[in-house]
């Protein structure tokens, strides 16, 4: 019965091509292969307590990913390419929502990617990428958030909100994570001052937009075209409905 059950996998491009993963990881091939859902899955979305501790859709994509691959190590753009490969894989390419009181279809398979040009990288297997501050001229090394950095990140945001509740701390957190050195330092204490302190508003949004340029990613918007004609760019919201499309919770 195992065979005559046995369901096909599909192989998913990643946006970086694998460029950014050391020689010797699984994910330097730039691809991965992931198996269609199957009610087994849907177990998973169901769970209360994943649900709860916000790992629900962390463990849905485990689940699917039939490559021998550490999870942790994909940087943000490659899971966000995977993430919606497995809701094709799972319920077709139609995802419909409701936007402001109105029915929404998007077809996912029109998304598009943004692939690594290696040109940008200071070193093939390298996450590394180097910014000069335009105003202060400050050399900065960066790197792409990996999944496991995006952990840490969330973590420490929910422990300074404990303590203020009022702060919104989430910008500075990821960019004392992301930068790897500043004019060479690269001491934690001596970054983090640096953010703190010393990164001017304009140097930081000029960073952010060079890494915009070229971050490997999938463009998880689309044109809404509401009622009374306006449009506008939204962002598709990811919630436990985008891979179960009649789920209620």
């Amino acid at each position: 019965m195992s065979e005559k059950f046995k369901f096909p996998t599909e192989v998913v491009e990643l946006p970086s091509k694998g460029l950014i993963y050391p020689e010797g990881n699984p994910l330097r091939s730039g691809k991965i292969e992931m198996k269609y859902m199957t009610a087994k899955e849907e177990d998973i979305l169901t769970n209360q307590n994943y649900i709860k501790d916000g790992s629900v859709l962390d463990r849905l994509i485990k689940a699917l990913i039939v490559s021998k691959i550490d999870y942790e190590d994909l940087i943000v753009g490659d899971k966000n390419a995977i993430m919606v490969a497995a809701r094709i894989l799972g319920y077709g390419n139609d995802y419909t929502f409701k936007y402001k009181d109105e029915e929404v279809t998007v077809d996912l398979s029109q998304l598009k990617s943004t692939y690594l040009n290696e040109d940008f990288m200071i070193e093939k297997g390298v996450n590394k990428f180097e910014f000069e501050c335009p105003s202060t001229k400050a050399v900065i090394h960066f790197k792409l958030l990996t999944g496991k950095d995006d952990k840490k990140i969330k973590s420490e945001i929910k422990g300074l909100q404990k303590i203020n509740k009022l702060s919104s701390p989430e910008m500075s957190t990821r960019l004392k994570y992301m930068i790897l050195s500043v004019d060479g330092q690269s001491d934690s204490k001596d970054i983090r001052e640096f953010v703190d302190n010393y990164f001017l508003a304009r140097d930081s949004r000029a960073l952010r937009e060079y890494i915009k340029s070229f971050q490997p990613d999938i463009d998880m918007t689309f044109n809404f075209e509401s009622s009374d004609g306006t449009v506008e760019e939204v962002s598709l919201p990811m919630t436990v409905s985008f891979f179960w499309p009649d789920s209620k919770l």
